[in-house]
């Protein structure tokens, strides 16, 4: 398939600039075998049965984008793409003239320096001498909303842009499916007997890097780090031995545990994923997945026509768009239950 194949048109007033309150408020669209079928998110827990897993990503977003000034006056926006240890990370940087190696740079309204270092491809090396560099976009950074976010970010996207389940610090950007669930949706999921459990995906800005070659093979995946616990991959073995779902809530889940499977097997442990699902991939762990709708011609929507079928997904899409569903990060939700042509494992 080529990248045109996943092009659709999307009217910009459908991008959602904000969250809709409560968290479970959002509509949600169900791709089934008659057809897309329209429900909201608050109905979620009544299509799920007692022997299903849901898991989610307990990865937190990093207030990961800081305005600092170089030696010269100039003015510099940082976005993190991710720590390399306590003291120097990599990074994404927007300048009027490029910052050159050995730079110093100062935060704005902070007064917190780093040291550009060189650079990795399209990002930079920074080198924070004085304290950790984590330290310090926590104390002085912004919430990184993404790009097709056009407002300045507020103090309210600090809880808004962060799951109920985040934990573990290292995404710059949030694993958004997770951003529907409240407690109240927490309290029906419980009381339905739903089984659920965690991983972490730290979600890198490269998941936003738009896909310039039209031949998908060609692409180069950006890395994410992830880890799968031992009772994670317990609690999918018994939900298979008692004949349930695991559930991924949002795309992130799903690259971990098709990750973790890669060898045919579930398997706990660390590591960094490249992995790129695109249509003929087969499916080793998740059986259903509850995401966001994503962006035309990105690696995330030919994961979802991977998973529930090229055809289907996207008429939904279609239907997505003459309905008025919001659209991305804080936009509605898609609910792909287990199809046939999904469960194939290798």
């Amino acid at each position: 398939m080529k990248r045109s194949d996943f092009h659709f048109e999307l009217p910009e007033a459908l991008i959602a600039q904000h969250a809709v309150e409560p968290r479970s408020a959002a509509r949600m669209l169900c791709v089934e075998t008659s057809g897309p079928r329209d429900a909201c998110v608050a109905d979620w827990p009544g299509m799920l049965a007692p022997e299903d897993l849901l898991v989610f990503n307990d990865t937190r977003v990093i207030p990961a984008r800081l305005h600092a000034t170089k030696a010269t006056g100039g003015r510099v926006e940082i976005l993190l793409e991710r720590a390399l240890d306590d003291h120097r990370v990599l990074v994404q940087m927007r300048a009027s003239k490029t910052p050159k190696p050995d730079n110093r740079l100062t935060v704005d309204d902070d007064g917190a320096a780093m040291v550009v270092e060189g650079r990795e491809g399209d990002f930079f090396r920074l080198h924070f001498p004085e304290e950790p560099a984590l330290a310090v976009f926590e104390r002085a950074g912004h919430v990184p909303l993404p790009p097709y976010i056009t407002r300045a970010d507020t103090a309210d996207d600090r809880e808004r842009y962060q799951s109920v389940f985040a934990r573990e610090s290292g995404a710059v950007a949030a694993p958004t499916a997770s951003l529907h669930v409240d407690d109240a949706l927490l309290a029906a999921l419980r009381s339905r007997g739903v089984g659920i459990r965690t991983l972490t995906l730290h979600v890198g800005a490269g998941t936003f890097a738009p896909m310039r070659v039209e031949d998908p093979a060609q692409h180069p995946m950006h890395a994410e780090r992830y880890r799968v616990t031992p009772e994670l991959v317990e609690a999918v073995e018994a939900t298979r031995a008692r004949g349930g779902r695991v559930v991924a809530v949002g795309t992130t889940v799903v690259r971990a545990l098709e990750s973790a499977a890669v060898d045919g097997t579930l398997t706990a442990g660390a590591g960094e994923t490249r992995l790129f699902i695109a249509p003929g991939y087969r499916f080793r762990v998740v059986d259903a997945l509850l995401t966001n709708f994503h962006l035309p011609e990105s690696t995330l929507l030919m994961l979802v026509c991977a998973f529930g079928g090229y055809e289907p997904v996207m008429a939904a899409y279609r239907h997505a768009v003459a309905g008025g569903y919001r659209f991305f990060s804080y936009g509605d939700a898609m609910w792909l239950p287990r199809r046939v042509d999904t469960r194939a494992r290798g």
